[in-house]
């Protein structure tokens, strides 16, 4: 055993703020309802492919009906904005 060593240092906790800005740094900027959506939409669909093909049948479900619901909250809004 080696007595003499010094202590390990104590790594500094970053802020708050800065642990969300970095987790937000990927992150494109938010355009507005539809865009969010249709984001929403398209990214639920990949993923329940992958769950399906993975045999995960419960999340493939929730997924598919979180597509199907994004889904139809674009196409309600677009029927409002023609009319």
């Amino acid at each position: 055993m080696n007595f003499l060593t010094k202590p390990a240092r104590k790594r500094k906790r970053t802020s708050p703020s800065r642990e969300r800005r970095q987790l937000h740094d990927d992150v494109p900027e938010e355009g507005g309802v539809d865009e969010a959506t249709a984001l929403i939409a398209e990214t639920t669909q990949r993923l329940a492919r992958i769950a399906r093909r993975h045999n995960l049948e419960m999340l493939d479900y929730l997924l598919r009906m979180t597509h199907l619901e994004a889904e139809e909250r674009l196409r309600l809004r677009s029927r409002r904005k023609l009319s």
